[in-house]
């Protein structure tokens, strides 16, 4: 699962912590300092910077709520709901 962020945006920090809590393992990505993640975000929220933006197996969801983020967990990459330790990591 990769979170696409920026910093300052309170609805990212609201994700990534309930992913932390959750004990979820997901890779963060500062759109602000990652140019072509930047880009993928703008490819798939319409041309816009919106984020959170998630990827879980591959599907994206553009600041999805808590429900919908966690059925995508359990539908396409259900292993990470028993990944050990849940450390997330950090890119960009």
């Amino acid at each position: 699962m990769v979170v696409y962020w920026r910093p300052g945006c309170p609805y990212c920090m609201k994700l990534r912590l309930l992913l932390r809590l959750s004990r979820l393992p997901f890779t963060e990505v500062d759109i602000w300092r990652d140019h072509e993640a930047a880009a993928f975000v703008r490819s798939v929220a319409g041309g816009n910077e919106t984020v959170p933006t998630v990827t879980v197996a591959g599907k994206a969801m553009v600041n999805p709520s808590r429900r919908r983020l966690l059925g995508a967990v359990r539908t396409y990459a259900p292993h990470l709901l028993a990944a050990p330790g849940g450390r997330a990591g950090r890119r960009g």
